[in-house]
């Protein structure tokens, strides 16, 4: 089993910050980047297995959309009652996909697990009790996110929940300005140096696209949802339960 690493791809002073993809310098070092970067992170991680013991449904599937290494594949697996359950996780780097299936071969789950390597925007949802995007709709072209919200609601069962976790912004300037002071310091706790903030930020501002939980709320009823809200929030991170 491959060891996890130290978050250090941002260390050093860079000559050009390049676009942060989902690489395999960013595999190696994810466990660690993810924990010391987004807080309540195990929080949420932790209650996504409590909520699959509750919404799971017997002779369904569980899709975990951007899966990475496999996190929320793992809070479902351990916490899934119903028989007969899949869990489907999905995500478009060929490296995540790799690591992940080591993740799930080493894990003693009884729960089938079929990875995908794919576009979240291409998978076809179906008789799905339960889906989750865990930090991934932000990755995804604003002019998209609506269709693959509405894509996942046609899939979901009646009853059927998806959990969405994102990085949010506020319209108020100085609570936005607070929030995000507040995260950085928190990263600072976390051992992250100033340039590494700095550095990290400059490659993901145009990839990285928060938006504010209005926006998020109204685009998922908007996708057919019909219960929607807020059950977690730490600074500028939160978690939207919404169900079918």
């Amino acid at each position: 089993m491959h060891k996890n690493q130290a978050d250090t791809i941002y260390a050093n002073p860079l000559s050009e910050v390049s676009r942060f993809a989902f690489d395999q310098r960013v595999v190696d070092v994810f466990p660690d980047m993810i924990k010391r970067s987004v807080p309540g992170y195990a929080t949420i991680i932790n209650m996504i297995g409590n909520l699959a013991e509750r919404y799971a449904q017997a002779d369904s599937h569980c899709y975990d959309l951007g899966c990475s290494l496999g996190a929320a594949t793992l809070a479902m697996r351990h916490r899934i009652q119903a028989a007969n359950c899949k869990i489907i996780g999905v995500d478009n780097s060929a490296a995540m996909i790799a690591r992940c299936q080591q993740v799930i071969a080493a894990d003693s789950g009884e729960v089938a697990v079929e990875l995908v390597e794919s576009p979240i925007q291409t998978v076809k949802i179906e008789n799905a009790s339960m889906a989750v995007l865990n930090f991934t709709l932000q990755f995804i072209a604003t002019a998209e996110r609506l269709d693959v919200l509405r894509n996942i609601c046609n899939g979901l069962n009646t009853g059927g929940v998806l959990i969405l976790s994102e990085k949010v912004v506020f319209d108020d300037e100085p609570h936005q300005q607070l929030m995000t002071e507040l995260h950085h310091n928190f990263k600072r706790a976390n051992g992250y140096s100033d340039l590494e903030i700095a550095q990290k930020r400059s490659a993901i501002e145009d990839y990285l696209i928060p938006e504010t939980l209005d926006t998020h709320r109204q685009r998922l009823r908007d996708a057919g949802f019909s219960s929607v809200d807020v059950w977690f929030q730490c600074f500028n991170f939160a978690s939207i339960i919404a169900i079918k």
